[in-house]
């Protein structure tokens, strides 16, 4: 297992504790305009144009949850969590599950030999790259990613969920350094719904440029 963590505004996250469940992402609804996008073909507008297609079947077919490996990170906080406001749920994420992103400064370069794009089908190994792969710029979001298979799977509202478990144990909840729910209110909430997790209070450092736990409200022992 590895601990990862997932930024939301207070009121997401706590029904994420409710309801011990987590939203699964789209492909069309995240951040990066690049998404899936991250291989050159040079001159093949026919290649371009299979990988399009291929992108909008992906979405349809596949969700992604997307976490980080690192709390404390200040610029995750703004952008992911209401501006410091919001709450980090902190996990237990089967390693088997688990996908890091790799970043890097320009797009990864690709061989397409086949002549007619008819014949051109996507291999296993470049799906893994073009669903990990994302521009350098993005490295301090440390992302860990977990790709979900749709068919079948509930849909409640237009959004799909996945349940909290062996594979994603909650084991940690942390208040935002801005956030003003009450402390002791959300540790009620989590010890009668997951009573193995810690709930703690963040605050900015003194000393350098961090987030980390407010030593007065951590819990005792």
């Amino acid at each position: 297992f590895m601990r990862v963590y997932n930024f939301q505004s207070a009121e997401h996250s706590l029904n994420n504790v409710s309801l011990s469940r987590i939203r699964v992402s789209r492909f069309s609804d995240v951040n990066d305009p690049f998404e899936l996008l991250a291989v050159n073909v040079g001159g093949r507008k026919d290649v371009r144009k299979h990988l399009a297609e291929w992108r909008t079947s992906l979405n349809s077919r596949e969700g992604l949850l997307c976490f980080s490996s690192d709390w404390k990170n200040p610029v995750l906080w703004s952008h992911y969590a209401a501006k410091h406001r919001g709450i980090c749920l902190g996990f237990d994420l089967d390693d088997t599950l688990a996908k890091r992103v790799r970043y890097q400064s320009d797009r990864f370069v690709a061989k397409f030999d086949k002549p007619s794009v008819s014949e051109f089908e996507l291999d296993s190994a470049l799906v893994d790259e073009l669903r990990c792969t994302k521009y350098t710029h993005w490295e301090y979001e440390s992302e860990v990613r977990v790709f979900v298979d749709l068919e079948g799977r509930a849909r409640e509202s237009g959004s799909y969920f996945f349940p909290f478990g062996d594979q994603l144990a909650l084991r940690e909840v942390i208040l935002g350094p801005l956030c003003d729910i009450p402390i002791e209110s959300v540790r009620s909430l989590v010890t009668a719904m997951h009573s193995g997790a810690v709930v703690r209070k963040a605050r900015l450092a003194f000393k350098w440029f961090q987030v980390v736990p407010d030593e007065r409200f951590e819990p005792a022992g």
